[in-house]
């Protein structure tokens, strides 16, 4: 049964005790060595060939590129074998800290994985390179790695589900430094008080402003939660040596709810499974079938089944306005009520377009799809029809979508909206959709054919045939895989694909 932690700010003079602060109740969590049921175990294998899939497709990509040279700068360190880095050859390998750091950049750089959104929004998947790094370095079986990805997905979604960061625009991979330390704490078998100084201080170290999305999007967006992991793996090192970090984290009267979140006054219900209840929470994520903010995922196919239905839509000289009525989250975040005008620009970065439902929504329109690259491509986004009919859509918030995107009722949580066509004939048209068709309640839910067929159509531009079959074959065995067969969990590009693209060079 769930247990709900009651987490507001605490004065120094009242002395919380170490076992009732928030970091505790995480690591008591971690170190729970329950088991991890059977449904569980084939989501992590799907969510395991699903961020191999996204990062064999950004390999080639500048942030990619940069991370991976930055990795391969630095040697393994003497206390392991080290880890693999996405790409490379199995031989090859570095500090576990910097292939969570290349791996996570992977993974992330075309926003293109896993979800979950609540009072926070998250991309759990983003606790897999850190705690995959750990287990290829210090050498444990895939049973124990199973273990510890359910756990980091186990914290972060807890946290998101109580805890929003965006309120006070703070990044939000704050909730996942603390979730992959408590991961990495899992698979380490580490007793709780280690673990919850690694929790703190992963915390500690990954608080950052939401600039990072905002405005002009930054390459950094893809490098955030590759850090949050690469701080996480340290800050459990730092826990192994008996260091000690910032405590109360959470609730001190200096701490991160007194001063980055809903102040002194603040109370959070943060829900953790009881002692012997089982990590279920990856069972709650969801996968994107489009490469583009999950926001989006929805909209997109709605956007698709228009096309085909209505196929007038796509010239802008018959569409007088297109309004999208969504959730607030939606609308101010990806939509026109964030006053980004770049969100707007025909010469915006692919990370700002991948922000723009009004962008997104008229190419998704037009082309009856989304493609990973070329939806993004300058030309495509500059396309002068692309544009006429772009600057013609705009989002509105709706209360009723607003509730239901923050609903706890699986069967009826949405991420998706109406959509009100006003056609320069005086007609309208008038259509919704609740949820993207890759989701659970979606028209076509993802199934382990869907992960392998998504993880091919990506990886075979830059893996040879068998390196796609070898890797599915050990992503599909995971919880059986030895020592060996962890450390050979791993993509690698085909001859010239890696050589092909500029290692650029920088301080290492």
């Amino acid at each position: 049964m769930t247990v709900i932690h009651h987490v507001r700010v605490h004065r120094s003079e009242e002395n919380l005790a170490r076992e009732d602060q928030l970091a505790h109740k995480i690591a008591e969590v971690a170190a729970d060595p329950v088991a991890v049921e059977s449904d569980v175990v084939e989501m992590i294998i799907n969510r395991v060939i699903d961020n191999a899939a996204v990062a064999a497709a950004s390999l080639t990509r500048g942030p990619v590129t940069a991370a991976r040279a930055q990795a391969l700068d630095h040697p393994v360190s003497r206390g392991g074998a080290g880890a693999t880095v996405f790409g490379e050859p199995n031989e090859v390998r570095t500090s576990p800290e910097w292939a969570a750091w290349a791996n996570g950049v992977a993974v992330r750089e075309l926003d293109y994985h896993d979800t979950f959104l609540a009072a926070e929004y998250s991309h759990p998947g983003d606790n897999i390179p850190p705690i995959l790094a750990v287990a290829q370095h210090v050498g444990v079986d895939g049973a124990a790695l199973v273990r510890a990805i359910a756990t980091g997905y186990e914290i972060q979604m807890d946290l998101v589900r109580a805890i929003s960061l965006h309120k006070h625009k703070i990044d939000h991979v704050a909730h996942l430094g603390p979730s992959a330390a408590a991961g990495i704490g899992t698979l380490l078998g580490l007793d709780a008080d280690t673990i919850a100084q690694a929790v703190a201080q992963a915390l500690h170290t990954t608080t950052a402003t939401r600039q990072s999305r905002k405005g002009e999007i930054s390459t950094w967006k893809a490098h955030a939660p590759a850090f949050a992991g690469k701080m996480a793996v340290e800050a459990v090192d730092r826990a192994m040596r008996g260091q000690t970090s910032p405590s109360p984290i959470y609730e001190g009267e200096d701490g991160v709810v007194a001063w980055m979140l809903d102040g002194k006054d603040a109370a959070y219900e943060v829900p953790l499974p009881a002692p012997g209840e089982p990590k279920r929470a990856i069972l709650d994520s969801y996968t994107k079938e489009h490469s583009a903010e999950y926001q989006a995922q929805a909209w997109i196919d709605l956007a698709r089944k228009l096309h085909g239905t209505h196929p007038e839509l796509a010239d802008p000289a018959k569409v007088e306005s297109i309004v999208l009525h969504t959730s607030h989250h939606t609308h101010y975040v990806i939509g026109s009520g964030a006053n980004d005008p770049q969100k707007y620009d025909p010469q915006a970065s692919r990370e700002t377009l991948d922000h723009s439902i009004p962008y997104i929504f008229a190419v998704a329109l037009q082309d009856g799809g989304w493609h990973h690259v070329d939806s993004y491509l300058p030309a495509r986004a500059a396309r002068e029809d692309t544009v006429a009919l772009w600057h013609k859509i705009t989002t509105a918030e709706d209360a009723e979508w607003t509730r239901r995107y923050h609903s706890e009722d699986p069967d009826e949580k949405a991420f998706g909206g109406r959509v009100e066509i006003r056609l320069t004939d005086g007609s309208t048209l008038v259509d919704e959709i609740a949820v993207a068709d890759a989701h659970p309640l979606g028209a076509r839910p993802f199934a382990r054919a869907d992960y392998v067929r998504k993880f091919r159509l990506l990886a075979e531009p830059v893996l040879v045939p068998a390196e796609i079959e070898r890797f599915l074959a050990l992503a599909e065995r995971l919880p059986e895989l030895t020592v060996d067969e962890v450390r050979e969990l791993n993509i690698v590009a085909r001859a010239g694909v890696l050589a092909a693209v500029a290692s650029p060079k920088g301080l290492f």
